[in-house]
């Protein structure tokens, strides 16, 4: 009997279990269900610290954090604090940016540097890079100076490099070692990384001699050396290389890990699938944040005044584009006075001709940030835009002109309309081309610069080509 109870303890469910069991965490979409937020809401203000550290110890890390983000601001703190040690730290990487700063800059010092000891160094690394320097030595200098020196080192390389992204902990055996010999060692050593998929070979130097995947090494005899089953070609990663670079290595590869290494060839880390999947997730949100004139750290937790502040100067560049389209327009004050329906269509063709120069600034921004469009294909690649323009133009020319010669009883009005909707498609997919790759060759990203400028070229085309069309057609002057 006394068995058969020892039994039913250890498989009874812990009260975090029991509580994720009987209220999901999630609903049908994913999100967050209300009623887990309530739960857990009322249990930090309880002080249930018992029941907190068991509910922690059952979630991911990234469940943790989107938990922390539906918590109010004033819970989150009180969760970690009752929490304790059974807080993953790893989960304040999954919240945004201004949370988890909020969040470390109310721990106290000790509190943090104890969470990141339990961190990969990656992980710590991008815990601490965007703390002001004073509280990250305040951190740090309260971590083994082993530790500290690990994470010094990646915070002393360039934001968003491959050091940054890079964890220190890996395996590296010599050459001439043995497969048993490496096997044997790999069983015996207890601080080896959590989780790896290759190791590396490396001389006296800690150069870089090659890499042995963890298949060819099982799969081989133990008195067969390190060195008849290293790739002494296999792609590698400086630690200056920019993140985005390690990302279209992994992907043009079918990488699952590369090593890191320093100027002089010396391994100093490994890049894993892992962190380029969180690589490309940030890049495509950059890129896709840049195109609507949003900063890349703004986040849904932001408050009002700082979304507002890193908005206004996108929409105050935005105003002075507008600003020369009214210009423009001005220009033909007597065309629209004897003909209203000038004043009724230019909009149209206008609205036209931005949608495509979005279409063709989109395919272009992204085709330069992965490299596809370069100097050796931008003519052909222009080619077919202005083809892709001038087929649009003619179809929508013909749309346009039946509707308005039909709407406004003007036969010549749709031929006006057709010529103005071809002039500006074909001007909408040169902007939306040339400018990016004119910014791009100018240093400038062209995701962040080049909306403005294509949304001007083709409001002002679109305009000066529908109002002088008519003008000249109708003799309006």
């Amino acid at each position: 009997m006394a068995d058969d109870r020892d039994r039913a303890d250890t498989t009874a469910p812990t009260e975090g279990e029991a509580f994720l069991a009987r209220v999901p965490m999630r609903d049908e979409d994913g999100a967050v269900r209300e009623a887990f937020i309530e739960d857990v809401s009322g249990s930090i203000q309880r002080g249930d610290a018992g029941f907190l550290r068991s509910l922690v110890g059952e979630l991911h890390e990234a469940d943790l954090g989107d938990l922390i983000e539906a918590l109010e601001p004033e819970l989150r703190l009180r969760l970690i604090e009752l929490a304790g040690k059974d807080f993953d730290f790893s989960a304040l990487n999954e919240v945004d940016e201004s949370v988890r700063e909020e969040i470390l800059e109310e721990l106290p010092p000790q509190t943090v540097a104890e969470g990141v000891r339990e961190l990969e160094s990656d992980d710590a690394v991008e815990l601490l890079e965007h703390l002001p320097e004073e509280s990250q030595e305040e951190i740090l200098e309260r971590l083994p100076a082993s530790e500290r020196r690990m994470i010094e080192r990646g915070l002393l390389y360039p934001e968003n490099s491959a050091g940054r992204r890079m964890q220190t902990d890996f395996i590296s055996v010599p050459p001439d070692w043995t497969v048993g010999q490496t096997i044997d060692y790999m069983r015996e050593t207890p601080d080896l990384p959590e989780r790896f998929y290759e190791l590396y070979a490396t001389d006296e130097e800690r150069r870089l001699r090659g890499a042995v995947s963890l298949d060819a090494l099982l799969r081989a005899r133990r008195p067969v050396p390190i060195a008849e089953l290293m790739d002494e070609e296999r792609r590698r990663v400086r630690a200056t290389d920019d993140q985005e670079e390690v990302a279209r290595l992994f992907g043009k590869y079918n990488l699952v890990a590369a090593p890191v290494v320093d100027q002089d060839e010396r391994l100093v880390g490994v890049i894993t699938v892992d962190d380029v999947v969180d690589v490309i997730e940030e890049e495509a949100e950059e890129d896709l944040k840049a195109l609507g004139g949003v900063t890349r750290d703004e986040g849904l937790s932001d408050t009002v005044w700082t979304i507002a502040r890193g908005r206004f100067p996108w929409l105050f560049v935005n105003m002075l584009t507008a600003c020369l389209s009214a210009f423009v327009i001005s220009r033909f004050e007597n065309a629209l006075e004897k003909m209203v329906a000038l004043a009724v269509l230019m909009p149209v063709v206008a609205s036209m001709g931005g949608n495509a120069g979005t279409q063709t600034m989109t395919v272009a921004v992204r085709a330069l940030a992965t490299r596809e469009l370069n100097r050796g294909n931008a003519l052909r690649i222009l080619r077919r835009e202005l083809l892709v323009g001038v087929l649009n133009g003619l179809g929508f020319a013909v749309i346009l002109g039946a509707i308005a010669a039909t709407a406004f009883k003007i036969a010549d009005l749709g031929a006006v309309i057709g010529l103005a909707m071809v002039t500006v498609l074909i001007c909408a997919a040169l902007g939306g081309l040339v400018i990016p790759l004119t910014l791009n060759r100018m240093g400038v990203d062209p995701a962040v610069s080049s909306g403005p400028f294509v949304t001007t070229v083709t409001d002002v085309v679109g305009f000066l080509s529908f109002l002088g069309i008519a003008t000249l057609w109708f003799g309006l002057n």
